[in-house]
């Protein structure tokens, strides 16, 4: 009889875990492109009244004519170049809107920037020399009310000039008497150096007990 070999044990196979259910993502859509919005000239916010705020620092020395001549295209100048070809800061720009001393309304484009025509730039030059001038904002903004009205209120006009160019004589004779002060105490240093006494100008010191008091002027 033919011999029976025993089998080979067959192993026991690892049981397979079933792998989790994979569930489809959702179909991302593409966002629509996003427009860059026109930039907007940031607007200064009003927190207390146009009077009671500080005033802007002087103008720079600019000649009237610079501006008369000056060729503006048609679609104007920006805050910016109105402020260079001026003479004063794009600060105090605003703060002439603000404050009322214009006599007409700065155009603005469609992104609200300003836009600034010759008749914008040469009224900013006188509204500047008035102020330089020592004319009260109150005053200016009466001015350029009475200009805005237009005809029919010239004496009045008149009459706010001439009061201006009253208190400008005055101030000027002051600074005379104060130049010729300044004009004295210069001749007098130049006269002491030149003599080789300036140590003979007097000079305050604390007084002595003993030594009588001193009556040289001062000088």
């Amino acid at each position: 009889m033919l011999e029976v070999k025993p089998q080979p044990e067959v192993k026991p196979q690892p049981e397979v875990k079933p792998q989790p259910e994979v569930k489809p993502q959702p179909e991302v859509k593409p966002q629509p492109e996003v427009k860059p919005q026109p930039e907007v000239e940031p607007q200064p916010v009003e927190s207390q009244p146009v009077e009671s705020q500080p005033e802007p620092e002087p103008a720079r020395s600019v000649s009237n004519r610079s501006v008369s001549n000056r060729s503006v295209p048609d679609a104007g100048l920006s805050i910016a170049e109105a402020a260079r070809l001026t003479g004063v800061s794009a600060h105090t720009l605003r703060y002439y809107e603000r404050a009322g001393l214009v006599v007409t309304a700065v155009d603005r484009t469609a992104g609200g920037r300003r836009r600034y025509r010759k008749l914008d730039l040469e009224w900013i030059t006188i509204c500047t020399r008035l102020r330089a001038t020592g004319m009260p904002i109150k005053a200016i903004r009466r001015y350029a009310e009475l200009v805005s009205a237009g005809h029919g209120n010239e004496e009045e006009r008149l009459a706010l000039m001439e009061s201006h160019r009253a208190d400008v004589l005055a101030k000027m004779a002051e600074l005379q008497e104060n130049l010729r002060l300044i004009d004295h105490k210069i001749d007098v240093y130049r006269g002491r150096l030149a003599a080789g006494d300036a140590d003979q100008l007097w000079a305050p010191k604390a007084p002595s007990r003993h030594a009588p008091a001193r009556q040289a002027g001062v000088s």
